[in-house]
């Protein structure tokens, strides 16, 4: 807890943290609603469509938010557009039950209201992330991002299942309106902090600011590459969600209560491994973050093979969350540390941007691949597809810091890198 003293010792990360928790509670609740709502608007022949529509509606539109937003919100300050992604989100998702209550909400204007509320979700979590970096010193940002991830890990646990109670005994389109006043509390919240003077405001305007953030990562290829590590592990993540139900059903022809424990395992995994990592305060980054991939593939491994007893699996993926679960605070941190500071929300945008789409491929590719090799099998390719990408960081890692050292060595002793390396 030594690590997360000084963090929680600020009263501006105090107010920030609730604010999150709340809005985090809100949209695991939202997480079980959303689905629901759209099955009871649309007709029963076409509910399989409107449900994935309207899951892709809460997400899916950031992408195009960060791309055509970019020119106007780029210099935004970070904590307006946290602002303007909690109100945008407060006012569409509480006109849906508004509009459910006057009876006229249709399922093709349910996507509307969604997709509008999501359209500056990428820059609301550039906006969210950038604050932290400018409030708290880089010693202490893991233990910030690993205490923000963990709540929102935790937020999966309890947001479904107050949903549930709430959707079976009073009505599922009021809890989104109760996902709606959990913004409201943030946008309080944030346009009442006040942050230290950012440097990156104070920074003069250069040619390069006026790049989009995909053209600034292109202009860092560490960061880039910490980009596409964590695209293709968002994506190989996707059929997981796939398989796991369809394993359960299937081939273990077990009950709901039982996939349910998958996941409540896993989410309390990913809590306590977030907590207990950011307690570690000199780790080395880039490593470790490989080693999270790595290690998440190993433990869907034991799935793929037939005769493994159900308690091996559940404590497999129980484990999985513990080591999957630092993954973002890592990620981000690196980000934090390694964006030049007047870039950082654009690239902060850019990258969530992305990562909106490899998830919801990911479970796209899990349908057809589940049919084609079954769930048990698709788990233990997902695994062994994960190793195989860390293993490739680890790889590009290694050469890459073997040639920056090759380089120092070399400037240090007066040659050129590439007389040195013919000699």
């Amino acid at each position: 807890m030594n690590a997360y003293r000084p963090v929680l010792a600020n009263p501006v990360f105090r107010r920030l943290i609730l604010g999150f928790a709340v809005s985090y509670l809100g949209d695991g609740m939202s997480f079980v609603a959303v689905a629901w709502l759209a099955i009871e608007l649309a007709p029963e022949a076409t509910a399989g469509l409107w449900v994935g529509a309207a899951l892709g509606a809460a997400t899916l539109p950031g992408v195009v938010g960060a791309l055509v937003l970019g020119r106007r919100l780029r210099r935004v300050p970070p904590k307006r557009l946290l602002l303007l992604d909690n109100i945008a989100r407060a006012l569409f998702l509480g006109a849906i039950p508004l509009v459910w209550l006057a009876g006229v909400l249709t399922p093709a204007l349910y996507v509307v209201l969604l997709a509008a509320s999501s359209v500056l979700h990428a820059w609301g979590s550039a906006g969210k992330y950038t604050i932290l970096a400018e409030l708290l010193p880089q010693e202490q940002r893991l233990a910030a991002n690993s205490l923000v991830s963990s709540i929102n890990f935790g937020a999966t646990i309890a947001g479904p299942a107050i949903a549930g109670v709430l959707v079976t005994y009073v009505n599922t389109a009021l809890v989104i309106g109760i996902d709606a006043l959990t913004y409201v509390f943030l946008a309080v919240i944030v346009a009442r902090i006040r942050l230290p003077e950012s440097q990156a405001a104070a920074a003069p305007v250069d040619g390069s600011a006026a790049r989009g953030g995909f053209a600034l990562l292109r202009s860092h290829p560490q960061l880039l590459g910490l980009l596409a590590l964590t695209w293709f592990f968002n994506f190989l993540y996707g059929p997981v969600e796939v398989a796991l139900p369809l394993h359960v059903t299937e081939d273990l022809h077990g009950p709901g209560t039982l996939l349910g424990l998958y996941w409540i395992l896993f989410g309390a995994g990913a809590v306590v491994g977030g907590l207990a990592v950011g307690t570690l305060q000199r780790l080395p980054l880039w490593p470790v973050t490989t080693g999270v991939v790595i290690g998440w593939g190993v433990t869907l491994l034991p799935f793929g093979f037939s005769g493994v007893p159900t308690a091996v699996t559940v404590v497999c993926f129980a484990l999985g969350g513990v080591i999957y679960g630092p993954f973002v605070a890592f990620s981000i941190t690196l980000m934090q540390q390694k964006s030049p500071p007047v870039h950082l929300a654009s690239m902060l945008a850019a990258r969530t941007s992305a990562l909106l789409t490899a998830a919801p491929l990911g479970t796209a590719l899990g349908g057809p691949l589940t049919t084609a090799l079954g769930p048990r099998t698709t788990l233990g390719v997902s695994g062994l597809a994960t190793v195989a990408l860390g293993l490739a960081a680890c790889v590009l890692l290694f050469s890459a810091r073997s040639r920056t050292g090759q380089d120092r060595r070399s400037a240090a002793s007066g040659y050129p890198a590439s007389v040195k390396a013919s000699e």
